[in-house]
């Protein structure tokens, strides 16, 4: 009997809204599950703990170098170099996009690109913090916006405590930490036609003042929203380049490269005994009809279907098994059964 890979299952992630749960996203770097050599014998606990060390692992989102990644790191990057002298008026970045498209996701991963960049630059520093990851509450106030970053960075808030008297506690402790770089999702929450709204947005304008780091922002669609109405919007527009996050388009021949090589990297991150290399690359096509080319949705469809390979035994992912999976409801409207047919009712799947 040979001795069975070592379990590697992670305990549930901490909220990225805390510094503990930043700090272990910024360490977390997964290694797959080994393969198992041919004639390996396992008994029956041995097999179940391989077994949910490689549902874990599929749980995973793959994290793949995507045009806006890229472009969210390339630009920050020069954001932060060009406000390292500045003392008021600093550039900052908004990410924007329809749901699924990987904004989060973009600006988590500059994030995490940033801080350890600088803890191998640093390696000696302790205790510092160079990134700072928040979201916008639903009709945030100005008080609630700064609590978040309180809550973030573990400072008590005690029940009497102003919103001037939170803001200042939070910019004193983010200068002595040498914070650099400011994430701030859901932005979209920030609505400036209600007072609340407008006042919670004249609070983070005011943060980003007092914080000496480069601000990069998240939200749906924020071109469209109320984020630059009025004068407030003007002073945002005049501060921040916007980088769009789009689906995947599917019209012509660099599209549909982009998108097989999207494809290709979650395909080969998979860890499935019978499946074989190539597979979902010959489902491009399909793949992006079912998801209507947007990377959250591919990445829900071949994890599940990946888990559910695993949990049926079958350890291979098949068309009629990516049929039967549901998606999200922007898509499955977006996406009505009638054009899914063609793939539905096909003879036995390969």
């Amino acid at each position: 009997m040979s001795e069975a890979p070592p379990q590697d299952i992670a305990n549930p992630q901490m909220s990225l809204t805390t510094k503990e749960g930043w700090r272990a996203f910024v360490d977390e770097n997964p290694d797959p599950p080994p393969s198992l050599p041919s004639g390996t014998v396992l008994d029956e606990d041995e097999l179940e703990s391989y077994r949910e060390t490689r549902i874990d692992y599929h749980t995973r989102s793959v994290i793949v170098k995507t045009p806006t990644i890229r472009g969210v790191v390339t630009t920050s990057r020069k954001r932060i170099v060009l406000n390292r002298h500045q003392v008021s008026a600093r550039r900052g970045l908004i990410v924007s996009g329809s749901a699924g498209t990987g904004k989060t996701t973009a600006i988590t991963q500059l994030g995490k690109n940033v801080e350890q960049i600088t803890r191998r630059r640093n390696p000696t520093a302790v205790g510092g913090l160079p990134v700072v990851f928040v979201t916008v509450p639903p009709a945030a106030t100005p008080k609630m916006l700064a609590g978040e970053f309180a809550r973030f960075l573990g400072i008590p808030l005690e029940h009497r405590m102003s919103q001037v008297q939170i803001t200042n506690a939070v910019c004193d402790l983010l200068g002595k930490l040498g914070t650099t770089l400011v994430l701030v999702d859901e932005i979209h929450n920030l609505d400036l036609t209600t007072r609340n709204g407008a006042e919670a947005s004249d609070q983070l304008k005011y943060l980003s003042e007092r914080i000496a780091a480069t601000f990069v922002l998240a939200g749906l669609d924020v071109e469209t929203s109320s984020l630059f109405q009025g004068t407030r919007g003007q002073q945002i527009a005049g501060r921040y380049t916007v980088i769009p996050s789009r689906p995947f388009g599917h019209r012509n021949r660099a599209d549909k490269e982009s998108w097989q090589a999207l494809v290709v990297t979650m395909e080969d991150s998979l860890r499935l005994h019978a499946h074989r290399p190539g597979t979902l690359v010959a489902m491009t096509d399909y793949l992006h009809e079912r998801t209507g080319g947007l990377i959250g949705s591919l990445s829900q469809l071949i994890r599940e279907a990946a888990v559910d390979a695993i949990d049926s035994g079958t350890e291979k992912i098949t068309k009629r098994m990516l049929d039967e999976i549901e998606l999200d409801h922007a898509v499955q409207k977006t996406r009505p059964d009638r054009p899914r047919s063609k793939y539905a009712h096909r003879p036995k799947a390969a």
